[in-house]
């Protein structure tokens, strides 16, 4: 069901967009309240990127509606432009240019007076952490410094939306965290952040919720956790000395908890759904033993959203192709 309301910084209805005979998107809805961040996770080709280049007027669309900021994408572009940030997968800042001279420049791009554009480039630069290596050439800097100014860049009129389009792709665990602090930092200070990315991690920390798109449509909705609950709240994993053990130990599984069982012989793995956390690994290690099965690790955990995605994509895809055969 799709919300209304002044609260909403991002509306879409019904977004279509075909390229030939193939949808893009079909039928999208999608709602961000303000002040929140977003995040909309796709397997490639699933329609993330074309539904970030619609709602940034970078791309028209075939039907639907859409409005960002309060205003109407189609037909208030300009307006919708004046109000929105857009960071790509790629550092758009020059390597030659120092971080100062790389922001005084978008803000003149923006068409803001010299000295406005100069205060606003070092606004940015100490909200960001970049003040002492502002006067360095941006090729001297880390990845994820260069990210950060990305980022800053693309606040440099204060926009009240910021499109995050997988932010912090190439990055080692140093650089995302860097970027993962900024985005909090902004979101704090009220910009509302519509993140795409492949990675489930990313989305787990930043995200107050989620949207999965496949094949041009929503596919689930809801928070992090509402969305690992899907799957049956808490998991029991067991590896096991040996692969020939495997068969048993499903067997065992499958009838002291809420199943399905899923084995994994390539990691000497069997895991499965579970209510009743203290009883079942009781029943687990006591039906082993009896059985001789020699386990190497158990652990109870809740669902990662790496295990949602997977779900939700392949349940989606399954369902097309029943589709597809009944059409035939």
């Amino acid at each position: 069901m799709v919300m209304h309301g002044t609260d909403l910084a991002i509306r879409a209805e019904g977004l279509r967009k075909r390229y030939g005979d193939r949808h893009a998107l079909d039928r999208l809805d999608l709602n961000v309240p303000t002040g929140t961040v977003h995040g909309l996770l796709g397997p490639n080709g699933a329609g993330k990127t074309t539904a970030v280049r619609i709602l940034t007027t970078l791309l028209r669309f075939d039907a639907g509606r859409a409005e960002v900021a309060g205003y109407d994408v189609a037909r208030q572009p300009e307006q919708v432009r004046y109000r929105i940030g857009l960071v790509g997968q790629y550092a758009a800042v020059d390597e030659i240019l120092s971080g100062r001279q790389n922001l005084a420049m978008f803000g003149r791009l923006y068409h803001l007076p010299g000295r406005v554009a100069d205060r606003r480039a070092d606004e940015l630069l100490h909200r960001f952490g970049l003040a002492d290596s502002a006067d360095k050439p941006v090729g001297r800097y880390s990845g994820g410094m260069r990210r950060r100014l990305d980022l800053a860049a693309g606040l440099i009129l204060a926009p009240a939306v910021l499109f995050l389009d997988e932010p912090t792709t190439g990055l080692d665990p140093r650089g995302r965290n860097e970027v993962w602090a900024a985005v909090r930092a902004l979101v704090g200070a009220g910009t509302t952040v519509l993140l795409t990315t492949q990675y489930l991690d990313e989305a787990d920390q930043l995200a107050d919720r989620i949207s999965v798109v496949d094949a041009g449509r929503i596919v689930a909705d809801g928070t992090p956790d509402a969305l690992k609950s899907r799957l049956g709240g808490d998991r029991i994993d067991v590896v096991l000395h040996r692969v020939d053990d495997l068969p048993e130990a499903a067997t065992l599984l499958g009838r002291i908890t809420d199943g399905p069982v899923v084995r994994d012989d390539d990691n000497r793995r069997v895991s499965a759904p579970v209510a009743d956390r203290i009883g079942t690994l009781t029943a687990l290690v006591r039906g082993l033993d009896e059985r001789g099965v020699a386990a190497e690790n158990i652990v109870l955990r809740r669902p990662t959203l790496d295990e949602v995605f997977l779900h939700l994509t392949d349940a989606d895809r399954e369902s097309d192709e029943r589709d597809r055969e009944v059409a035939r």
